[in-house]
């Protein structure tokens, strides 16, 4: 049966920003497939809510950890902890990253600098601790959660865009060199409607339809859209795709970005 690729039977994967948003969309999708996942976020209030509703909607063992994805040595309590509680580490999704828009003039070098931290050293940092441990049993499957920003231009988005087009080539460069035995893809993500981007709607409706307008599938994404993505990718079904950057956007060409900066 074709579905069966779909299974995750008690694999284990690492989600991080997994307590909201598209993080917890993946680590709900995994367990549903049935893997074991761990979920790390810098809320541990909303980390161990999560982990307990995921564990009652589908009876999979879910860990939650702590951790600040620019703290090396939080990443490396969170492949510690999963190699302790499940002997084994399967797949890792390094979703925690964002920047707030900013014009250029305004973007310090050292905002700059904490972008590119934010978002793509702490994926290559925690990929770099899991994979001897992925190299161990079977090999493995790392993702990556990337933008649409990546490749679109917009004002205000020299620091987000730059770190997440390094984030795309960094997928490939990994999975060049890691492949056979450990697959890396990433998900080049549009406008989906998480925790934080809907409150900001509900106040500003003609942000909403100015968004919904500007993507050709005329919504705003979901979690699900992009745990379904995930899934493929992470999963046997995507077992001979590797250094792909998958574009899940609504068929977005151009920045649907609502709000305009001024100019210089």
């Amino acid at each position: 049966m074709i579905l069966d690729r779909f299974r995750m039977n008690d694999r284990v994967a690492i989600v991080t920003g997994g307590s909201k948003g598209i993080g917890r969309g993946i680590a709900r999708g995994f367990c549903e497939a049935g893997a074991d996942v761990v979920i790390s976020s810098r809320n541990p209030d909303d980390l161990e809510k999560t982990a307990a509703e995921l564990r009652k909607d589908t009876g999979r063992r879910v860990v939650a950890v702590p951790c600040d994805v620019n703290d090396r040595a939080q990443l490396e309590e969170v492949v510690n902890a999963t190699w302790k509680e499940f002997g084994r580490i399967d797949v890792v999704v390094n979703n925690a990253g964002g920047t707030p828009p900013r014009q250029l003039l305004r973007t310090s070098e050292k905002m700059f600098e904490a972008a590119f931290h934010f978002n793509v050293t702490s994926a290559f940092l925690l990929s770099r601790l899991a994979i001897p441990k992925m190299l161990e049993a079977d090999g493995g499957a790392i993702l990556n959660i990337s933008s649409g920003m990546s490749w679109l231009v917009d004002k205000g988005f020299v620091a987000y865009g730059t770190a997440k087009a390094a984030l795309s080539h960094m997928t490939r460069l990994l999975a060049f060199e890691m492949a056979p035995r450990v697959r890396v893809n990433a998900i080049a993500v549009g406008a989906i409607g998480t925790d934080a981007l809907l409150p900001f709607l509900d106040m500003m409706p003609e942000a909403r339809a100015k968004l919904e307008s500007g993507t050709p599938m005329q919504r705003i994404g979901t979690p699900e859209d992009i745990a379904a993505a995930a899934l493929y990718l992470c999963s046997p079904a995507g077992a001979w795709v590797t250094g792909k950057v998958f574009e899940v956007d609504g068929g977005t060409v151009a920045s649907n970005w609502p709000l305009e900066l001024p100019a210089v």
